[in-house]
């Protein structure tokens, strides 16, 4: 069986510092790109919104337009049977026959003005749907226009650093390989608690380089003795001497 290497303590916390250089690096990356990508999804999203919006007002309109046509149906219908009713009048034999011509044509004179005033609403209705519908297409083109706008920097952005990031990213990929698996996770948890990323911080002036709270001299000797793996116990990020930090910046990869 091979035997494992130990590593020193010095040495775990050497391929931690230079892991967290690469990640930092990767990092700096990330900000150039800023908000971009999650503006650029929304945008997509509002837009595929108000595309769905403009479909189905675009829908409710057609229906009101089959409903006007069958009203002008039942308006022709009704005419027709007006016709028919007026001509019987001609040879009605009694008042009876009258009277009962007479409310057929009342009846159907009614169902037009019903039908008319039906017309009347729906068409008022097309015109209201007509504006949401004029709004939601000027919106949808201002959305695309901010869109090309956003994706147009993201681009030129990702074309000046996609290399980079890329080389960042296969250099993160090694630089995790020789860091301890129990450390790395230790490491990768504490990453994920702050948004600048930093897990693994010098003490500066006598503090921690990540929250900046003091460090008293006893736990600072300590951390320069490199003998075990220091935490601040204020933040919890993972401490080292600048003279270590120094000399894994200086490091090369």
């Amino acid at each position: 069986m091979a035997n494992v290497k130990e590593y020193s303590v010095e040495e775990k916390l050497l391929s931690l510092l230079n892991l967290q250089k690469i990640e930092s690096a990767l990092d700096e990356v990330q900000i150039l790109k800023g908000e971009l990508p999650m503006e650029v999804s929304d945008l997509e999203d509002e837009i595929q919104g108000l595309h769905a919006r403009e479909t189905r007002i675009e829908e409710e309109i057609n229906g009101i337009n089959e409903f006007i046509e069958q009203k002008k149906a039942a308006i022709t219908e009704a005419q027709n049977l007006i016709k028919k009713y007026e001509k019987q009048t001609e040879n009605v034999k009694n008042n009876r026959e009258f009277e009962a011509i007479n409310k057929e044509i009342e009846m159907q004179t009614l169902e037009m003005k019903l039908a008319e005033k039906h017309i009347k609403d729906a068409n008022e209705e097309i015109a209201d749907k007509a504006r949401l519908l004029d709004s939601a297409k000027k919106n949808i083109g201002v959305k695309e226009t901010n869109l090309k706008h956003k994706k147009g920097e993201l681009e030129k952005i990702i074309g000046e650093t996609e290399k980079e990031e890329q080389e960042f990213r296969d250099q993160a990929v090694g630089a995790k390989e020789k860091v301890d698996p129990r450390l790395l996770a230790s490491y990768e948890r504490i990453r994920k608690n702050y948004r600048n990323g930093l897990a693994v911080v010098p003490i500066v002036r006598d503090a921690c380089g990540g929250c900046f709270n003091a460090i008293p001299p006893q736990r600072q000797s300590e951390i320069r003795q490199r003998k075990k793996i220091i935490v601040c116990e204020n933040c919890g990020r993972i401490l080292v001497d600048e003279e270590l930090a120094e000399a894994a910046k200086d490091k090369k990869d």
